[in-house]
């Protein structure tokens, strides 16, 4: 356990750093717009870029990794949203509460740790979920959420939010850095000396940038929304996401193996471990734009980061 802790503990503490900066306001609130920019146009494209182009393509397009994660955060969003919407907790809330259950940063975590902890060829795995959940998941709960505007109108606000959900993605920099870094690989294609060498500088800054913007726009949330709340209303959806997802996917890709579906070993503990993340930080800011409770969401968030630093590393010793 203490190698595990030893190679998660520098993660972790860069996002207390953040946290902590912006807290303590040596980080202006006002810059975390200025980092969040950077890693998200600039770092971590590079850096995902720099992944796909340098993982086999097949790697990039296994369907039996995509068929098996899918199922799982399909259930994942239906469980929470039965088990938390209720009178006060409407579909905006609870879709909101969906995502967050199951969406972990993969993106601004994911890659970066496990590449440390298991290597390069656990790139690969990661990348295709994070397509997943970009496209498919949150678009999904992104739609659910507008299933009480209006009356008789739900269904037609639902398509809406469908389509400007995917347009977000479209205009997202990091599925794009991952299609052209996925093309690279299958041409066996490298860019330029000089500009390879400066995508390569921007891909090394986007681990530590990342995390600790993630720790800024988590102290962020807390101070902008700390009215009381319930903590029946954000404990047992964080619970959800570090141990009910993880062992869910563990669930289902063990079953799809013994049925004869070619699903890697390695592949399945990639996304075992990508599944016990914490809850996506940037969830928050897209709850906050459409009218959810972010009070509640940056509840989950900050509760499920802070305790995945116990939860994930105990789930790398058990499954490694």
């Amino acid at each position: 356990m203490l190698p595990i802790l030893l190679v998660t503990f520098p993660f972790f503490a860069l996002v207390l750093a953040g946290f902590l900066a912006a807290r303590r306001r040596l980080l202006p609130l006002e810059a975390i717009p200025g980092l969040n920019a950077f890693v998200l146009f600039f770092a971590l494209p590079c850096m995902l870029y720099r992944f796909g182009s340098t993982t086999p393509i097949t790697q990039l397009l296994d369907l039996s990794v995509v068929g098996v994660y899918l199922l799982c955060a399909l259930v994942m969003v239906a469980l929470a949203i039965v088990l938390t919407k209720n009178a006060r907790i409407r579909w905006n809330d609870a879709a909101f509460g969906a995502l967050v259950a199951a969406f972990p940063n993969s993106g601004f975590m994911g890659v970066p740790l496990l590449v440390a902890l298991l290597g390069q060829a656990a790139a690969g795995p990661v990348i295709v979920l994070i397509l997943v959940d970009m496209v498919v998941t949150s678009s999904l709960c992104l739609a659910l959420s507008r299933l009480d505007e209006g009356e008789g109108h739900g269904g037609q606000a639902m398509v809406v939010a469908a389509r400007k959900a995917l347009r977000g993605v479209a205009t997202n920099p990091m599925p794009w850095a991952i299609g052209l870094g996925a093309l690279a690989s299958a041409l066996q294609w490298q860019l330029p000396g000089p500009v390879e060498k400066t995508v390569w500088l921007l891909a090394d800054a986007a681990s530590p940038v990342a995390l600790f913007t993630i720790g800024a726009v988590l102290a962020r949330s807390q101070i902008q929304a700390n009215h009381p709340m319930p903590v029946s209303d954000y404990l047992p959806v964080a619970l959800m996401k570090l141990v009910l997802h993880p062992l869910l996917v563990l669930g289902v890709g063990s079953a799809a193996i013994a049925l004869g579906v070619p699903l890697d070993r390695f592949a399945l503990t990639v996304m075992v471990l990508t599944a016990a993340l914490p809850s996506a930080s940037n969830v928050s800011l897209l709850a906050e734009r459409m009218g959810a409770d972010n009070g509640r969401i940056a509840r989950i968030i900050l509760v499920s980061t802070a305790a995945a630093f116990l939860s994930f590393s105990a789930a790398v010793a058990w499954l490694t």
